[in-house]
């Protein structure tokens, strides 16, 4: 059954030159989009299409399936989220003219709200490796989730790095998401799809042609809180996202470098207009507030969330105890003490000191109380 809050997003997706501008107007005039998918060329010139794009659609409206095309794009495990669904991110909405339809391949989660964009050039230098990877490493063990583009050099260090430090990336296509470019970066996207998400607003099978990467920048910037340029030539791709950040009021951070090497003219220039110079990485999380947000996820770690968690630190708070002595102790079934006590010990509330034997990490939760 086709779901038609989707399909006309879908279908009119796959049209050139009908992108976020064009479905305002069509759905101002229209109402929706099924209305305005079944309207005659009259009525589309007079819901804001030009004459050549209206043809253009028409022709192809013709041809479509959109009951196929759903199924299609849903066997090959991609998620279609419309500017209108609760999912779409939420400050991508804030930006001019955000993605009417994004097309994505694993998921977005609560706290990829918290993000930093990571980019540069394709051609790095050892210099540039080193700072995408330790800041990568950086932001991951802090809980923000890296953003960047998939491309070669910079990007996918920022990925795999992140990745490596167990935290999350979402990568920004300038194809369709069952395209992937470079493609010696599958293997990667396979890594980014389980802890993370691949996502374009380009129509899937669309492929990595060169003026499709300027408009995905937008998208980069988009997302995160912040964007920092590692390493960018004058004319680099990375200084175009800096552009779109600046324009989407996100702060734009530069990592200086020498002054004669080519790969930082780009970041050096980007400092001398306004760029905040990235020097230390702590400095990036006060600039942003996110040294509280960090603070914030510890501590909910820490805090007992139901009863049981609370009894269970309070029975642990003095010395450490057999499983065994924790259910008599609590009167807890077996059952309950043994579910509780793993999670407890994923969230590093307490420690196993020895076989089934298990103490507090800290007595500081007895300041707080059960959320």
């Amino acid at each position: 059954m086709m779901d038609d809050h989707k399909a006309y997003w879908v279908g009119f997706n796959k049209i050139r030159g009908i992108g976020s501008v064009r479905i305002r107007k069509l759905l101002d005039y229209f109402g929706d989009l099924h209305s305005a998918w079944c309207a005659s060329e009259s009525e589309l010139l007079q819901g804001g299409l030009g004459r050549k794009t209206a043809a253009e659609f028409i022709s192809i409206r013709d041809h479509i399936n959109l009951n196929q095309e759903l199924e299609r794009i849903q066997k090959l495990g991609i998620q279609i989220i419309t500017i209108d669904d609760k999912e779409y991110p939420q400050r991508l909405k804030t930006i001019d003219q955000p993605p009417p339809v994004l097309y994505v391949r694993g998921s977005f989660q609560e706290m990829d709200d918290t993000a930093v964009a990571i980019v540069g050039t394709r051609h790095k230098t050892a210099y540039g490796s080193q700072v995408t990877t330790d800041l990568s490493i950086f932001l991951a063990q802090n809980g923000i989730t890296v953003i960047s583009g998939l491309a070669r050099g910079i990007d996918s260090i920022a990925h795999e790095a992140a990745l490596d430090a167990g935290g999350r990336t979402i990568a920004v296509l300038g194809s369709g998401v069952d395209v992937i470019y470079p493609p010696e970066h599958r293997e990667l996207a396979k890594r980014i799809i389980a802890n993370g998400a691949l996502i374009s607003d380009y129509y899937p099978g669309t492929k990595p042609e060169a003026n499709n990467f300027p408009p995905r920048n937008r998208i980069i910037s988009g997302l995160g809180l912040a964007v920092v340029i590692i390493e960018a030539g004058e004319s680099s791709g990375a200084l175009i996202t800096a552009e779109f950040a600046v324009n989407q009021g996100r702060e734009v951070f530069a990592v200086p470098g020498p002054i004669y090497a080519p790969r930082s003219k780009g970041t050096n220039r980007l400092i001398r207009d306004g760029a905040l110079p990235l020097i230390d990485f702590s400095e990036l999380l006060e600039a942003l507030n996110l040294d509280q947000i960090t603070e914030y996820r510890y501590a909910k770690k820490i805090i007992p969330q139901d009863e049981i968690e609370l009894v269970l630190l309070d029975t642990l708070k003095n010395e450490p105890l057999h499983i065994n002595e924790i259910k008599a102790t609590t009167g807890l079934s077996m059952e309950k003490v043994s579910a509780t006590l793993v999670m407890m010990e994923l969230k590093g509330m307490i420690k196993k000191t020895g076989n089934m034997t298990y103490s507090s990490i800290s007595d500081e939760y007895s300041i707080y109380e059960v959320k």
